[in-house]
């Protein structure tokens, strides 16, 4: 099943249990994804957005995150691509996150489609647990395998080496043998080059950091 088709299933499928979804809109569907960012990208030029749902100012693991988020009701928005085909949809959720690493600022923008209504503090409430979730992740990343200091840039080399590294993290959360730090943990199986009872083997290093990952 392809991309395009998988999530509007998925749509149907949480509507039909009777459940609501808050599903990231991402390029595999670009009209729809084109139509929204030139939207917003108007809206904020002509100074008509309206006032965010919620405007946020986190601090912590030496970064400090700006995130603001728009609910925008599907009615308030031209007609969108194929949207009657995501059952349920409601409303359109704009996230805009800025980031201030010791080393860098990162900018990001992302769409997301809803079965909520666009004034449901739920919407809200989830994106601040789906960042929570990402931020606490991206932090073990950085101080496992200095995750903010690689400079590889080129091509595909950057989501390779993400992969890898989260590969890495899961394998090293299973090992289990031992109460050691995610760094203890891949320092050893590095050093070693033996096979851990949690099955882990050093294989190679990716930014000057031994990752671990299993054999079998």
């Amino acid at each position: 099943m392809d991309a395009n088709r998988y999530q509007k299933t998925i749509a149907a499928q949480i509507q039909q249990a009777h459940a609501d979804y808050i599903l990231s809109l991402k390029a595999n569907h670009p009209t729809l994804f084109a139509q929204i960012d030139t939207w917003f990208k108007t809206a904020q030029m002509t100074a008509t957005l309206p006032d965010p749902r919620e405007h946020k100012t986190e601090a912590g693991h030496h970064r400090i995150e700006i995130r603001t988020v728009w609910t925008i009701p599907l009615h308030s928005l031209p007609s969108l691509h194929e949207a009657n085909e995501w059952i349920g949809l409601q409303t359109i959720v704009i996230v805009e996150r800025t980031r201030y690493l010791w080393n860098k600022t990162t900018h990001e923008i992302q769409f997301y489609l809803s079965s909520l209504p666009s004034d449901s503090s739920r919407i809200a409430a989830a994106i601040r647990q789906h960042w929570g979730i990402e931020n606490s992740l991206h932090w073990v990343l950085d101080v496992s395998f200095a995750e903010d200091a690689c400079r590889v840039r080129s091509m595909h080399a950057p989501h390779n080496l993400a992969l890898l590294r989260r590969f890495a993290l899961n394998s090293l959360n299973r090992e289990d043998s031992s109460k050691r730090s995610l760094r203890q943990k891949s320092k050893r199986a590095a050093i070693s080059g033996e096979a851990s009872s949690g099955g882990l083997r050093y294989v190679s290093h990716l930014n000057k950091v031994a990752i671990a990952v299993p054999f079998n």
